[in-house]
């Protein structure tokens, strides 16, 4: 009797505990996450407002000590407009209301006059000073109109990556993401309006709590890996070392961690403001290349040829070849790129000194079937799995031709294409131990319930033995300390891994003799990277090669990194 009591107390207070639990839970809920929307309630009775019409999670950028940083968030909107059935005195109201907001007030006064009209719009986009101005006046015939929009604090910082809100195009005219993160992260972002704690309550007890926490399809706020103060400092190179400076088409730049792919910077020149989207005339800058531009990359694309021969065992740093400057294949001329003639060479000297004749000689090392393995391991014509919209695949298709010659230009990046972010995954492997991570921009997604979903690799895989990766970083280090610009980019305390490439740019299915691509990709300290940065320019003017145009940039951007992360030297 007395065990059948005491099981009934303890059935009855672990019920009332759960019940408490439940109410506080639910209270912090209405506190927190729901504190700004009950706030706007309040306010109703001083403003005319269009609570929830729209609302979004923000979205955050992360300083290098960890601290979060708005980079797109929601802000009040505030329209005024009159009620022309109650004003009184129309110069007299024009008169005080001019005090705080402008507009004409000869426009003013025909609105206020017209009869049987109880709404007239008189500005819009008031500020909270100009609002709390116009609200003092008291007056019944004035209007203020509470809306929210969608801001980004930061202007044109990281605007490809970020995208914008805008019309989906429908008949109700929905705000979804258009571009970058905000499209493809629209299911996390956007908000129902609906209260989904009870919903929330429920998947805790009948679920398990990984299935809920890390529900990627539940509402939140985004955590980006991008840093402001690098992203700001990428765009500013490329703006003005390189765009302006090369008077060029375009400019593009990726600074990511080679040994998690979290992406720190990612940029294209010429941009935008997503604050005023709707007034921009190029459309085209709204999209993002380094994600959905496919191109042939050239001599950038030489290093995994040779850290392909180095695995496979075919050839090593010091293996030499017969350089003749030329080599016909298929009843094709394929020549170096001054077409001179080395004699015999080193490996290295392919790096050294970009050999076109040289990957071929690694090439046919390899084996047709061999290369065609390697080529596609790296990733080259598959998506990376960027959480970014859009991303386009590489085109790799050359290399199921039996022509020898399909395979010869495909070893020193032409007759394939790729992506950038693609490329950039692909040597990131060169400097990581060998394996193949994955580019993301977002590291976390936080919930108003539960704890964030941190991002979690899925994909990354081995395409090169450790000891390949630390051989191809010492043959790139020497690039740098002995043979790019002559050595003179050489750092005394730091080792830097770095190759350059030219391409020609396809039009209408053949190769322009005017339009070129530059690339240039490096990662440092060569051994225990911290930093892998790609760079690209589009039509650069004045210069032919990409050594001239985009070393000093990188070195710019290498040094700051540098710095600005302070690493400590290596060497």
């Amino acid at each position: 009797m007395k065990d059948s009591r005491l099981k009934n107390i303890w059935f009855i207070n672990t019920g009332v505990l759960l019940i408490a639990l439940l109410l506080i839970t639910k209270l912090g809920y209405i506190q927190i996450a729901k504190g700004e929307y009950y706030q706007d309630l309040a306010e109703s009775k001083y403003l005319v407002s269009s609570l929830g019409t729209f609302d979004r999670g923000t979205i955050f950028f992360s300083e290098k000590s960890g601290r979060k940083i708005s980079a797109a968030t929601v802000v009040p909107d505030y329209t005024l407009a009159i009620d022309p059935t109650k004003v009184t005195n129309k110069g007299a109201l024009a008169d005080k209301l001019l005090q705080f907001v402008k507009f004409d007030r000869a426009d003013f006064i025909a609105r206020a006059g017209r009869e049987g009209d109880q709404y007239e719009e008189i500005a819009r986009h008031l500020s909270e000073k100009e609002v709390a101005g116009i609200r003092a006046l008291g007056d019944t015939s004035v209007i203020l109109e509470k809306n929210k929009k969608r801001f980004y604090p930061g202007g044109r910082a990281a605007a490809q990556v970020l995208g914008f809100v805008g019309s989906d195009g429908s008949a109700s005219a929905s705000q979804t993401g258009r571009y970058g993160l905000e499209r493809y992260y629209e299911e996390t972002l956007a908000r129902s309006g609906k209260d989904d704690s009870s919903s929330f309550f429920a998947d805790i007890f009948l679920k398990s709590g990984a299935s809920i926490l890390f529900d990627r399809g539940r509402e939140g706020d985004l955590v980006t890996t991008i840093e402001p103060t690098v992203q700001g400092f990428l765009e500013r190179v490329l703006e003005d070392d390189v765009l302006k400076k090369y008077n060029a088409t375009s400019a593009g730049g990726i600074i990511m961690n080679p040994m998690n792919g979290e992406i720190y910077a990612m940029a294209t020149m010429p941009s935008f403001d997503p604050n005023n989207f709707s007034k921009e005339k190029n459309l085209s800058v709204f999209s993002n290349p380094l994600v959905d531009g496919v191109y042939e990359m050239g001599s950038i694309i030489k290093p995994l040829t040779i850290a392909a021969g180095l695995d496979a065992g075919v050839v090593a740093a010091n293996t030499t070849y017969d350089d003749k400057g030329y080599k016909i294949v298929n009843t094709k001329r394929i020549a170096n790129f001054d077409n001179k003639s080395r004699g015999v060479v080193s490996v290295q000297e392919i790096l050294n000194q970009s050999l076109n004749t040289g990957t071929m000689f690694v090439q046919e090392r390899l084996g047709k079937e061999k290369f065609r393995e390697y080529f596609k391991a790296f990733g080259l014509g598959e998506e990376t799995g960027i959480d970014l919209p859009n991303e386009s695949v590489g085109d790799l298709r050359n290399l199921s031709s039996p022509r020898d010659i399909e395979y010869a230009t495909a070893s020193f990046g032409q007759g394939i294409s790729m992506t950038p972010i693609a490329t950039i995954r692909a040597l990131a492997s060169l400097a990581n131990g060998g394996v193949l991570v994955t580019p993301h921009v977002v590291k976390s997604t936080e919930y108003n319930l539960g704890r964030p979903r941190e991002f979690v690799p899925s994909n990354e895989k081995r395409v090169l033995k450790k000891e390949t990766s630390e051989e191809i970083s010492r043959m790139l280090t020497v690039v740098v300390d002995k043979a790019l610009l002559g050595g003179t980019l050489k750092m005394e305390h730091y080792s830097i891994a770095a190759k350059t490439g030219t391409a020609q740019l396809v039009e209408d299915g053949a190769y322009s003799e005017k339009d070129y691509l530059h690339t240039f990709f490096g990662y440092f300290p060569s051994y225990d990277p911290k930093f892998i940065v790609f760079l690209a320019i589009k039509n650069p003017r004045g210069e032919a090669y990409a050594s001239h145009t985009l070393s000093k940039p990188f070195m710019q951007i290498t040094k700051f990194l540098l710095n600005y992360y302070e690493i400590p030297p290596d060497r």
